[in-house]
């Protein structure tokens, strides 16, 4: 299916991007340009391909391949190089000296005994913008270690942060070191790409998995360093953030939930009609469960109506398919099909628009090699 083809005039159009990368978080960072109108063209290895198109989320298996790698592949064109055979090393390097971007997250040093790193392809091409992502750094103790999302998450301290006091470390329910990364170094490679424009020169980026999830907790960080060192403490009651007072959390109705934002007490006694009196985070676990304790008697709907006849910061906490029922989403037009030798399935689309519109691509991930013929012709290879 290769309808509803990207308009020609979206910011990156006529720029070539080369993904070296595997799993999620390099191949996101390409999948942001590609929604942004680049040509992608994904490097794997023969046979296998990717290690994520056998990473699965569920048994749903799409045309041989799973449902994250075709969300994270989608509109790309791929080649399969094998970087320790010359034919093939010459082969990305023809496709590095035309790129503008390439993008690798091998392990640190890997790339460069290979012949294929930051620094040898910008010796080539001094105007390539070259994007790596690695675990924890080029260097130092951590640097060896697996650059995998749970290990950083743990390493980071995040895992403090979520659930209640007694709830022990609790990871988020996404990849989110991956994918913060990703937008990192999507970031960090369009400033590169300006400042190409400027100065005629390119340029390495280079993130990891932890500085991303540093970078993530940079407000609560701050004032953990500001603060004589003192480490967050987690609500007993309905946590939601580990600095925020009362009432700040996610309440059971008495036919669902509700997430309360920050109010002040004396706004809220009035709309639940029950006494509050005290400090709004000193006392926010005595005041969390009263709160919890009366939300519990109406439902939701009811809840919500009279809170936001008070302008009172509220929202239902809804689940994909409520979610995906309501008009406000349907608006965004958030979802397109996309497909593949006749397999389609439905995934989301670029969250940005641009001139009131936003970008659409049916092109689902390509297969192992898939394009690998007719790109090396376009290389000028026999």
């Amino acid at each position: 299916m290769e309808a509803d083809p990207l308009p020609p005039d979206l910011p990156l159009d006529g720029l070539l991007v080369l993904d070296m990368a595997q799993f999620l978080s390099g191949p996101s960072a390409a999948l942001r340009l590609a929604d942004l109108g680049a040509r992608v063209i994904k490097v794997e290895r023969p046979g296998a391909g990717d290690i994520c198109r056998s990473l699965y989320l569920t048994d749903t298996d799409i045309g041989g391949d799973s449902t994250l790698f075709h969300a994270i592949n989608r509109n790309k064109e791929g080649i399969a190089l094998d970087y320790r055979m010359e034919a093939d090393r010459e082969t990305l390097f023809r496709l590095a000296d035309r790129a503008d971007v390439v993008i690798q997250n091998f392990r640190p040093g890997v790339a460069d005994r290979l012949g294929i790193g930051p620094k040898a392809l910008g010796a080539r091409n001094p105007r390539l913008v070259v994007g790596t992502i690695s675990g924890y750094g080029e260097d130092g103790p951590w640097a060896g270690w697996p650059g995998q999302d749970l290990l950083a998450q743990a390493l980071s301290g995040a895992m403090w942060l979520s659930g209640s006091a007694d709830d022990g470390p609790v990871p988020f329910g996404l990849s989110v070191a991956d994918m913060l990364a990703g937008h990192l170094l999507t970031e960090g490679l369009l400033a590169a790409l300006v400042r190409r424009s400027i100065r005629g020169q390119g340029a390495h980026v280079e993130t990891s998995l932890l500085e991303a999830m540093i970078d993530f907790q940079f407000e609560v960080l701050t004032t953990h360093l500001n603060d004589g060192g003192r480490l967050p403490r987690r609500a007993q009651v309905r946590n939601a953030h580990a600095y925020l007072a009362a009432p700040y959390g996610v309440y059971r109705t008495r036919d669902g939930w509700l997430a309360l934002a920050m109010t002040p007490l004396p706004r809220l006694e009035e709309a639940f009609a029950i006494p509050l009196a005290g400090d709004a985070f000193r006392d926010r676990d005595r005041l969390r469960q009263l709160l919890a304790d009366r939300i519990a008697q109406e439902d939701s709907e009811s809840w919500l109506a009279t809170l936001r006849a008070r302008d009172i910061w509220c929202a239902p906490v809804l689940d994909w398919p409520q979610l995906m029922a309501d008009e406000a989403f349907r608006r965004l037009e958030m979802l397109q099909p996309i497909g593949r030798d006749g397999d389609t399935l439905m995934t989301t689309r670029s969250p940005l628009r641009f001139d009131g519109l936003r970008a659409r691509n049916g092109r689902g991930a390509p297969h192992v090699d898939q394009h690998g013929a007719a790109i090396r012709r376009e290389m000028g290879e026999a």
